[in-house]
């Protein structure tokens, strides 16, 4: 009787390794990267905020305006400074 349950325990350990064999095998290809570089991920990545409008282009009135701005503002400190 025990050389029976010490076989039946073998075999039950051999099968709980295999199953832990297959298990690990199958998380480590869940948890593979879809890309083939970090170049290909960073595409993706840029690529999907472009998607959803993180890169927008500013319109030339914009971009124009602030750049008058900054130009007056920089004249009045200048101004500030060498009446002082």
């Amino acid at each position: 009787m025990r050389c029976m349950s010490h076989l039946r325990r073998v075999a039950q350990l051999e099968s709980d390794l295999a199953a832990l064999r297959a298990t690990a095998d199958r998380a480590g290809t869940a948890l593979a990267c879809l890309f083939s570089s970090a170049d290909e991920f960073e595409a993706e990545v840029i690529r999907e905020r472009r998607a959803q409008g993180a890169f927008r282009s500013q319109p030339a009135s914009r971009t124009i305006r602030r750049s008058v701005v900054g130009a007056g503002l920089m004249a009045v400190l200048a101004f500030t400074f060498l009446m002082l």
